[in-house]
């Protein structure tokens, strides 16, 4: 007999939960059904299969992101914002690494619309660029710069790769000056700036 309130959300929660706790390509519908007492087949009236779960498990983690995101920069412009929205993105990855990983996946167009999450992030990332008075075409390659860098440098730090014992926060905080140094210098070269 499934559980009585059961329903898509707790099973999509419990989902991203579990996705933390174990890596997001081991959730599988035997183990949430398994953490609810129930059988495998009595969660198919509330997900259409694993594929499913699983993008439903990226929507929720692409809204909770925009979500820091967003809060994150609020008010904030230049290298204030660049720090602050470093600072969430990193956040979010390492403490939620198999909801990290979930953003990750290509979702359809049709499932993307059903969030705001996805299109709120390119554009808190635009929009954080705009305080670097950066424009096409040089934006989208400062984007680019750095979801490379915040996403390499985070998914290292979960890997546990950073061997060195040089501190890390020490060696965040390089990076983010490095970056506004980059961006402000973009900046200043894409509006004719010699130097």
């Amino acid at each position: 007999m499934p559980r009585v309130g059961l329903n898509r959300e707790m099973l999509v929660a419990a989902a991203a939960d579990l996705a933390d706790e174990i890596g997001f390509e081991h959730v599988t519908l035997a183990a949430l059904a398994k953490q609810f007492g129930v059988r495998d087949a009595s969660l198919y009236v509330h997900v259409r299969g694993l594929a499913d779960l699983r993008e439903q498990v990226a929507v929720k983690a692409l809204d909770e992101w925009a979500d820091r995101l967003g809060e994150a920069v609020a008010g904030r412009s230049g290298r204030a914002a660049l720090s602050a929205f470093a600072d969430a993105y990193r956040g979010f990855a390492v403490a939620h690494p198999g909801r990290y990983a979930a953003t990750r996946v290509p979702l359809a167009p049709e499932v993307v619309a059903q969030s705001p999450g996805a299109p709120r992030i390119i554009e808190l990332c635009y929009a954080l660029l705009r305080g670097y008075e950066l424009t096409e075409p040089d934006a989208t390659d400062a984007v680019r710069l750095l979801r490379s860098t915040f996403h390499g440098f985070s998914d290292l730090e979960v890997s546990g790769e950073f061997l060195a014992a040089r501190d890390l926060e020490t060696s965040w905080r390089r990076v983010i000056d490095a970056l506004h140094h980059t961006l402000t210098a973009w900046s200043a070269h894409a509006n004719g700036a010699t130097a």
